[in-house]
């Protein structure tokens, strides 16, 4: 083989190498185009975020901002034997709010060492408080001025023996800023400067609502001037009257707004678990938003971040505490869509509505009851209505939402109810009403003549705990919407009580609900 034709093979070889490289690189150029393509060319289900730069000067002033507000480190947890920390001490259940303490769950500076309550006060509404605080609006240290806040109503939250079986509210919350003013007080006062927080307040109004004012004029309730009270005449601009509309009445009303907050022991026991288990469930199934359920073992009390509740008082207050006085009451959950806007696909409005009408009856001594007592004169009484915050059996209003959707595509019969809710929530009521009577024994109720509910729970629970219940009756069949049916022969059948109705199997394959075919939308 010549010199020349061995160079030329040689010459080949390399060029068939150099080749094989820039193919091998054409490869892996169009492998990275593809890739930075898929990054940046937006899908239909994904949406590119157009990055905003944020100017040098502006991201050190929000860091300058944040130091101000918390110049500390971030304090994920505490330890029962950490330097500095040592809890205020609170015995739970005590006669007296000297011996019990103050509740502190505060992280203001002057009282952060002192904490001996996990979480935040207000519930769920701490997240705005938070947020007021990243915009500005509301100063961290501030310390609320109480002056002139105290009761307006005398009669309700009076301490009684009952108070001890409490584990779900502070029975001192309304309270506070009498109790533990020497704790408030400022240092140079004299005082320890702590910023301990009402979790009850007490007031008084009057409500007014259309279906009293409909009920009046059918003569089912007088205007008494106590409780019941024509409205005053509505009035133009000008101040003169205006002619052809009734003002219809008002009725006179005491309440409280209780916020929960709860001795994790007490509470664990009331539902008959560990309290390990409850503080490990609290912290994993809240995101872990609260470490020290698990890190501080020492401290009982916790502060959750739901919905509280309302007292509606008619009538005396002080008659909540006299089981000589008839007493109607009525323990409503939260139903935003029938309570406010009359959604008639639940009976929750129409029995939230009879329930007060009953309460003013008892309150006025006009109840059935009453009237047919041997007593020759009829006694007034007392009604109370408690509206707890656990929309849609505690599921939420989504959740609600969502099975609403799944009963009208499915034929809304009512024997598929509880199991349309099972399907999408994994359990057909979250409401677990065993903390629920906390709230009568605050009020010192030992007896109720007149339980205005079907629930078999709420039932089991008030008795379970105590107090005597003579008497329980169901919504009047002439108020249940049509398409409501559904639910009440359901709860019938699950076992909720019923005066005289029987609901079979049978009869609950025939209750269906309205289709949405057949309404225009």
């Amino acid at each position: 083989m010549s010199s020349t034709s061995s160079t030329t093979q040689v010459e080949n070889t390399v060029l068939e190498q150099i080749l094989t490289k820039l193919e091998s690189l054409q490869i892996n150029q169009g492998v990275l185009e593809a890739k930075i393509e898929s990054l940046t060319t937006p899908t239909p289900t994904q949406q590119v975020p157009i990055p905003i730069p944020v100017p040098v000067k502006e991201a050190e002033k929000e860091k300058e901002k944040e130091k101000t507000l918390y110049p500390g480190r971030v304090l994920l947890t505490t330890y029962p034997s950490q330097h500095s920390i040592s809890p205020y001490p609170l015995t739970w259940g005590s006669p007296t709010s000297s011996l019990r303490g103050p509740i502190i769950c505060s992280r203001l500076p002057s009282t952060l060492p002192f904490r001996n309550a996990i979480g935040a006060h207000s519930g769920s509404y701490s997240i705005y408080r938070a947020l007021s605080i990243a915009l500005g609006t509301l100063d961290p240290r501030y310390k609320p001025d109480y002056t002139k806040t105290e009761p307006a109503v005398e009669a309700l939250g009076v301490p009684c023996p009952s108070w001890s079986k409490i584990v779900s509210l502070d029975p001192w919350g309304h309270l506070v800023p009498v109790v533990f003013e020497k704790e408030m007080r400022d240092k140079e006062n004299g005082g320890l400067g702590l910023d301990i927080r009402p979790s009850i307040s007490i007031t008084k109004a009057h409500i007014k609502l259309k279906e009293i004012d409909e009920s009046v004029k059918r003569g089912e309730l007088v205007v008494d001037g106590k409780i019941v009270m024509a409205s005053e005449p509505l009035r133009m601009d000008d101040g003169s009257l205006v002619q052809g509309i009734d003002p219809g009445v008002e009725v006179n009303v005491s309440k409280a707004a209780v916020d929960p907050i709860w001795y994790l022991p007490g509470v664990a026991q009331r539902f008959g678990i560990s309290e390990s288990l409850l503080r490990r469930a609290l912290f994993e199934d809240t995101g872990g938003m609260y470490p020290e359920l698990i890190t501080r073992p020492d401290i009982k009390v916790f502060l959750p971040p739901i919905g509280g509740l309302t007292v509606y008082v008619f009538g005396n207050p002080a008659y909540l505490r006299d089981p000589s006085k008839t007493l109607t009451l009525r323990v409503h959950d939260e139903c935003n869509g029938s309570d406010v806007f009359g959604s008639d696909i639940c009976t929750c409005k129409p029995y939230l509505v009879y329930a007060i009408e009953e309460s003013i009856r008892t309150a006025q001594g006009k109840h059935p009851d009453q009237l047919t007592s041997p007593s020759p004169q009829p006694q007034p009484g007392v009604g109370v209505v408690i509206y707890f915050r656990k929309e849609g059996r505690a599921l939420g209003e989504v959740t609600k939402y969502l099975v609403y959707n799944l009963r009208k595509r499915t034929g809304d019969s009512a024997s598929r109810y509880f199991s349309s809710t099972e399907l999408v929530a994994g359990v057909k009521d979250m409401r677990f009403q065993a903390l629920m009577p906390d709230v009568l024994h605050w009020l010192g109720i030992t007896k109720v003549d007149n339980l205005v509910s079907m629930s078999d729970m709420k039932y089991d629970a008030i008795v379970g705990s105590g107090i005597e219940v003579r008497k329980r009756y169901d919504i009047p069949s002439y108020l249940i919407p049509p398409d409501s049916q559904v639910e009440i022969d359901a709860k019938i059948a699950s076992g909720y009580f019923s005066s005289g109705k029987q609901v079979t199997q049978e009869d609950l394959a025939r209750t269906v609900g309205r289709r949405w075919e057949e309404v225009e939308h």
